[in-house]
């Protein structure tokens, strides 16, 4: 089998498709795309495919990532015009690589590809509905406090998150028009992480940002490991 590495968007047309439909949306374009896809074996064989760190919905990126699998090898450019072509409106495809797996001599195979994520950077941009002042002394003081819980409310579970393990930096501020902007680095672990989302809502609920939650528009900009977009790392 031979893989691929991509890197694709999510734009404002799906930014309210789960996840789950975003994969399915890949794999009926590769279909079109007529590539030589690798499929599972057993009773319900599915396209060898995989994804990096889920986006919440709402969220658009420009740092998607998938693995999928191909029976036999191609050129990058051809791998990249026929998927290119056969992508909705939404999804636009960034680069393409070849997985370029160790020799057995060499060592291990590459991690799976959601193994690989360590941060994630985003950029949110949400309206202005107070002073100026009052939103840059929100993120100082959101800043400068050594330990903040978020309690997170699922279907499943509730528990207390504790969020500044996550940050990688302190976010930044910034203001274009009547719109906040804030850019925040967030860890990403095979333990868990904190959403954007939940340091927005933080931010305007605990420390009174003035900012319009409901309108909040949240990017993913990049997805690191080892300091280097995933892509980079085949």
């Amino acid at each position: 089998m031979y893989k691929y590495r991509a890197q694709l968007t999510k734009g404002d047309e799906i930014r309210y498709i789960s996840h789950l439909d975003y994969a399915g949306v890949m794999e009926r374009a590769i279909r079109r795309a007529k590539l030589p896809a690798a499929y599972s074996e057993g009773f319900n064989p599915h396209l060898k495919m995989s994804f990096a760190s889920p986006l919440s919905l709402g969220v658009t990126s420009d740092a998607e990532y998938m693995d999928f699998e191909l029976t036999k090898p191609l050129c990058q450019p051809e791998v990249f015009d026929k998927l290119s072509q056969a992508l909705p409106p939404g999804i636009k495809l960034i680069r393409v690589k070849p997985v370029k797996e160790p020799k057995p001599c060499e060592g291990k195979k590459h991690k799976a590809l959601m193994a690989e994520v360590e941060q994630g950077i985003y950029d949110i941009k949400v309206p202005l509905i107070g002073a100026w002042e009052k939103a840059v002394q929100a993120v100082k003081q959101f800043n400068g406090v050594k330990e903040i819980n978020y309690h997170r409310v699922t279907p499943k579970k509730t528990r207390d998150i504790e969020v500044k393990q996550y940050m990688l930096e302190p976010i930044t501020i910034g203001l274009v028009d009547t719109w906040v902007e804030l850019d925040m680095k967030i860890a990403i672990t095979q333990s868990g992480s904190i959403k954007p989302a939940e340091i927005l809502e933080l931010l305007v609920k605990e420390y009174d940002l003035p900012a319009d939650l409901g309108k909040a528009r949240i990017n993913r900009s990049q997805l690191l490991g080892q300091g280097k977009p995933l892509i980079d790392l085949v």
